[in-house]
């Protein structure tokens, strides 16, 4: 398969991901917003529940002997949907989904450059640098 299918996927992932910001963060006004946050997630293992039991093919068992920080992507979902839950009534879903995007960015050179979490290293640039200040700028202007 050719990356740009990858390219694809990865901008509907993100385009759901501000969908589903917009939704629990209208849901969070009238149940609650970590409420919002907990039936996401509720229902989420629900669905990946089945899923994985009708077409996983790997080894649960295996997370008991893995190093613990592999196990912390969890809290940082919680983190990353409680926080949108609580942002987007306030500042809008544009730009809460902007903002975490450049935290995805400088978040991810940080870890690419120092090789933290056992990536390769992929230095930081100074046109990377100037492209996430460029976004930063941009952030202003559109919001």
């Amino acid at each position: 398969m050719k990356k740009g299918i990858y390219y694809a996927i990865a901008l509907a992932a993100g385009m759901a991901l501000s969908i589903e910001g917009a939704i629990y963060s209208e849901l969070g006004k009238v149940i609650g917003k970590f409420e919002s946050s907990f039936y996401n997630f509720f229902v989420g293992s629900i669905i990946l529940l089945i899923i994985v039991l009708f077409f996983g093919k790997g080894e649960m068992s295996q997370s008991m002997k893995v190093p613990k920080w592999y196990l912390l992507g969890g809290l940082f979902c919680v983190i990353y949907l409680s926080v949108l839950v609580y942002a987007i009534p306030k500042v809008g879903v544009g730009i809460a989904m902007i903002s975490a995007v450049i935290g995805q960015i400088v978040a991810s050179m940080m870890i690419e450059h120092f090789k933290w979490l056992g990536s390769p290293r992929k230095r930081m640039t100074k046109n990377r640098i100037i492209a996430v200040t460029c976004m930063m700028i941009a952030l202003y202007f559109i919001y």
